[in-house]
């Protein structure tokens, strides 16, 4: 029997079609990423995707501050501006996942 377990990295989310929510800490601002999307940035730039470590590339539009912490929910994205990645690079990343 397989373990469920919670999504530890933006593509296990991106994946269970979870959204990522950012909120900064300091104003409580939030914005809603799509995964896919989310993913592709930090993949293209090969930032570290770990969820608890990924918060600190965020920086809040309305106080400036920098480091978000991050969350995973069920919810449309308020953010629409980050381009996808093409169904091609997202079926190879999802092969590879699978091993």
């Amino acid at each position: 029997m397989a373990l469920h377990t919670d999504p530890q990295r933006i593509f296990e989310a991106a994946a269970r079609q979870y959204a990522v929510r950012a909120t900064c800490p300091q104003c409580k601002h939030s914005a809603i990423f799509d995964p896919h999307a989310l993913w592709w940035l930090f993949e293209r730039h090969g930032w570290d995707q770990r969820l608890w470590k990924c918060g600190a590339r965020f920086r809040c539009v309305i106080c400036k501050r920098r480091g978000c912490t991050i969350d995973l929910v069920q919810a449309l994205p308020t953010i629409d501006d980050l381009p996808l990645p093409d169904a091609r690079t997202w079926k190879r990343a999802v092969n590879r996942y699978r091993g």
